[in-house]
């Protein structure tokens, strides 16, 4: 343990001064240049820190944490700045998951704002007439999608619970930045562009995102948006009551209701019968490290815990980073946690679910015997954990394309935040409605209740929450915490997360070296491979143990922090927009 722990800090001391903001440009990097990732550096601070997908966002942050304010009070201000500037991944009209330990009462904690399913909506809302699946791009434009929001209720929440400033002070940056405006990034233009199709079909949402020739809005085009900001100000006079009740209440509705594509049945008592859930964290034990996040209606950190406890028995750290036998022996575990993920992962309030055989030593102990081989493994089944109830389940055949943020905040008294947000797809169900897109979240839902007779857990039911694989995480060790971790990514999240926090404790790579490296991940068969970068290399070694590869970008947005005796060290992902501040 004193080994993986050294890893951590070797070359590192805590500075004298504060750290500034390392400063990313707007450009993404194109595949053929995203090894160049490697030339940032990790970002070093003896206090606080904030690490998010865009800098205006954690400059909000920042600015909360200078004025004295907590982690929870900058979650706030990171988040409503999110959903302005990144109106493609999260906001409002979304879903989010909360982990968070809160230092006063050395305790850690989750809050679930999952969205729910409308208590109108049937098991076979995404199916044909002829019961037969819809086509995902059919099901998601439009307001069949949608469920019941649950990011603004989380914030409020959060904010009650544990926040130190007053509520509206929180939301006054994203609101200032709305009426002024901001520059338009090169991401923010190019998913305008390519998404045109679907974005012009709401009227408001084209009017917003394109201009008065019907052009999608160029890279550093100044865009406001006065709608966003009268949101977020009758949130600040009449906290959530003003979103889940009332004109705002009133128009996400008619929106939803009246969509001239795929209307959808989300109703005023879906918005006002929805809560905000806290549960207790689900983590595994891990070369003496507790890797904590959420659990159920996340898959997250259930997945992410069978891979990490499927590996632990080989020598990860020995092999290295650039072993293909790290890769296979990663590869398959994470093969077979998502085998496990498919036929019994969902939300735990609705369907009965094996939490503690899951995540059981002797269970995964069996399961990683199937790892001691030297190719890959051509079957992957399911296995069968200790369940106290008889149900049988089938596999689920959910689909999650990438979207979504992760932000990870720790302030001056120890708090710590690591929150994954979403919409779901990339703008979501394509509506908008007083400056905020409104989530598709309801195509995480299997469009098929049963397979061969037998139940899916993952089944759309009313009230539900779909599944989810954001997985925020915060690793303790000896009851403190030390590494804040998440990404974005559909599916692909728990790779990126599993592959971060392997980074870091098997081979002692700082978060910044962690997020740097090439992205290989295996969920169903085929390892796909991060285009343009060194993990290139690997690909006919993989093949060779029996491995179907896809060459392919893998766009990950993952933002950590770790927590030391000496002060906190931070990274950001440039794939996306992200920086680092801490001081």
């Amino acid at each position: 343990m004193a080994r993986v722990a050294a890893g951590f800090m070797a070359g590192f001391i805590a500075l004298p001064v504060p750290v500034q903001a390392q400063q990313a440009t707007d450009a993404i990097a194109p595949e053929s240049t995203i090894s160049s990732n490697s030339n940032r550096k990790a970002v070093q601070a003896p206090h606080w820190m904030v690490s998010a997908a865009n800098p205006l966002a954690v400059e909000a942050g920042a600015n909360v944490l200078r004025r004295g304010g907590n982690a929870i009070d900058a979650m706030v201000a990171v988040q409503t700045m999110l959903g302005l500037v990144e109106p493609q991944s999260s906001g409002l009209g979304g879903g989010a998951f909360l982990v968070y330990y809160d230092a006063r009462r050395d305790k850690l904690t989750t809050l679930d704002g999952r969205e729910t399913a409308p208590m109108a909506a049937t098991p076979t809302l995404f199916q044909t007439e002829d019961g037969e699946p819809m086509k995902f791009y059919d099901a998601v434009v439009g307001g069949r999608s949608v469920g019941t929001p649950g990011t603004p209720a989380l914030m409020k929440t959060a904010h009650e619970k544990w926040g130190q400033l007053e509520w509206p002070t929180l939301l006054a940056p994203a609101i200032e930045r709305a009426e002024i405006g901001f520059n338009v990034s090169s991401r923010l233009a190019g998913l305008i562009a390519e998404d045109g199709e679907n974005l012009t079909r709401d009227e408001t949402a084209k009017n917003y995102f394109f201009d008065d020739n019907g052009t999608p809005l160029r890279e550093g085009a100044l865009l406001k948006n006065p709608d966003y900001a009268k949101t977020l100000k009758t949130l600040a006079q009449n906290g959530t009551d003003g979103f889940y009740f009332g004109p705002i209440a009133n128009d996400i509705i008619a929106k939803v209701q009246g969509a001239t594509w795929n209307p959808g049945v989300l109703s005023l008592k879906d918005l006002a019968n929805y809560t905000i859930k806290e549960r207790d964290p689900v983590c595994v034990d891990y070369r003496g490290y507790e890797v904590c996040g959420m659990g159920p209606p996340s898959s997250g950190a259930l997945t992410v815990g069978q891979i990490l406890g499927l590996i632990e028995p080989f020598d990860i750290a020995g092999f290295g980073p650039k072993s293909a036998e790290s890769w296979r022996l990663i590869g398959d575990a994470s093969r077979l946690a998502f085998a496990d993920r498919g036929r019994y992962m969902a939300d735990i309030d609705y369907v009965p679910m094996p939490l503690t055989g899951l995540l059981d030593e002797n269970y995964l102990a069996e399961r990683s015997r199937l790892l001691h081989r030297g190719d890959a493994l051509s079957d992957i089944e399911p296995g069968h954990p200790a369940f106290s109830h008889a149900m049988r389940l089938a596999d689920d055949e959910a689909i999650e394309f990438p979207s979504t943020s992760h932000f990870s905040i720790v302030d001056a008294m120890g708090n710590v935040v690591s929150m994954t947000t979403t919409i779901e797809n990339g703008f979501g169900s394509r509506l908008m409605v007083r400056g905020f897109m409104l989530n598709n979240e309801l195509t995480d839902f299997s469009f098929k209740t049963h397979s061969d007779g037998v139940p899916i857990a993952n089944r759309l039911e009313p009230g539900k929450r779909p599944r989810s694989s954001m997985a925020p995480t915060i690793v303790m060790q000896a009851g403190k915490p030390v590494i804040a971790a998440g990404s974005p990514g559909g599916s692909r999240i728990i790779g990126y997360v599993a592959q971060s926090l392997i980074a870091m404790i098997d081979w002692g790579m700082d978060p910044q070296q962690a997020i740097n490296m090439p992205h290989l991940v295996n969920r169903f068969g085929t390892f796909d491979v991060e285009a343009g970068t060194t993990a290139e290399i690997l690909e006919p070694h993989l093949q060779q143990r029996g491995f179907k590869t896809s060459i392919r970008d893998l766009n990950s947005g993952l933002h950590i922090i770790n927590i030391t005796d000496q002060g906190l060290i931070g990274g950001a992902d440039s794939r996306r927009e992200g920086i680092v501040i801490g001081e």
